[in-house]
């Protein structure tokens, strides 16, 4: 067994991110027909591609009904980038229910939130660890955020339960790239010509060269976050996303995806409302600014992003305004290729099989 593994057969109920918003996950798993224990009277089984956690007020309650699942087998599900932070111990913006390092920081954006005690994170995390990076069967293809041929050939020779020691692996190698090349001077000099922190918002950066040959790096180099984050290329044009400026941006790689079977991912806040400001960045507008919000994509009409931006609910709340309407957390059915959102509305996928 690798970090690629057998997706079950059967019909499938593929859920989004959930970025620790219960009331939405609990809401949607009822309204797909599901007891808390994740069984299903038709025999359906759940499969999530990952980002359980971080920034929504309860990621304790959201792993605590899903990690059971996993564990007796009922569902299934690959590691987000979200999940890879978690075992990796890198405290990143919105994990403060977890890690005490971004607990006050994070309060003004994300709070209130629930944290988890601490003698509940072993179990967890042992749980996580176990999970694939992508799952495969003839006639579906399930991964986070890109499936890349190279990449995915990296990933299926690596065993099971290796995704953090195998990522740490990568990014020592892109650590060593970047020494080489001197890039951590680099920055601190460009640091120095711009004092302001790269989390502050209201603070925009010039285009910093270092910073972005360093993210890009790294990006590319470590296949596991390839297919955990996404494919990448340098942004001349800084933009705010996920917590701090960003010097690199995502590519639609599904452009290029000329397989025959088709791949399902989240991770990239897709809107559902047409015309609605992306809740993550201009770089919504360069991957899905053409794209209708039920609609299959890429270069053969076979890649479906489902995250619809459930994660942006903190967003809401923070301006005052009704966190669901604009935020919606999703399931695709399988084969029926039919959305179901967290308020119990359905709506039929569009264009599938459509080249572009």
């Amino acid at each position: 067994m690798s970090l690629v593994q057998p997706l079950p057969s059967g019909p499938l109920d593929i859920v989004g991110d959930i970025h620790g918003e219960i009331d939405a996950l609990e809401q949607l798993l009822g309204h797909l027909g599901y007891d808390p224990e994740g069984r299903h009277p038709d025999g359906r089984r759940l499969v999530f591609v990952g980002d359980f956690c971080d920034r929504g007020p309860d990621s304790p309650a959201v792993l605590n009904l899903i990690v059971p699942m996993l564990a007796s087998g009922k569902a299934s599900a690959v590691l987000g980038n979200h999940e890879i932070n978690l075992l990796r111990e890198d405290a990143k913006d919105g994990s403060g229910w977890f890690f005490d390092s971004r607990r006050e920081s994070d309060k003004p954006k994300y709070g209130p939130f629930a944290r988890l005690p601490r003698a509940d994170a072993p179990a967890i995390l042992a749980e996580l660890g176990r999970l694939p990076i992508a799952l495969e069967r003839e006639d579906l293809r399930i991964v986070h955020a890109a499936w890349r041929p190279d990449q995915i050939a990296m990933a299926r020779e690596l065993p099971a339960g290796s995704a953090r020691q195998a990522y740490d692996r990568y990014e020592d190698a892109a650590a060593r790239q970047a020494r080489a090349s001197r890039v951590a001077e680099r920055m601190q000099e460009e640091n120095l010509r711009w004092p302001h922190s790269l989390e502050d918002p209201k603070a925009p950066p010039p285009f910093l060269a270092a910073h972005s040959e360093n993210e890009l790096a790294k990006a590319m180099v470590n296949p596991l976050k390839v297919l955990t984050t996404g494919v990448e290329r340098e942004c001349r044009t800084p933009f705010y996303a996920g917590g701090k400026w960003r010097f690199v941006e995502r590519v639609a790689w599904w452009d290029e995806y000329a397989d025959d079977t088709a791949v399902i991912v989240g991770h990239y806040w897709r809107r559902l409302l047409p015309g609605d400001a992306a809740a993550h960045g201009a770089q919504a507008e360069n991957l899905f600014g053409h794209t209708t919000p039920l609609s299959w994509h890429g270069l053969r009409g076979n890649v479906f992003c489902v995250d619809y931006s459930v994660g942006g609910r903190w967003v809401a709340r923070l301006n005052g305004e009704d966190p669901q309407r604009r935020f919606k957390l999703a399931a695709m059915r399988w084969p029926e290729r039919t959305l179901v959102f967290d308020d119990g509305v359905q709506a039929g996928s569009e264009n599938f099989g459509q080249t572009s």
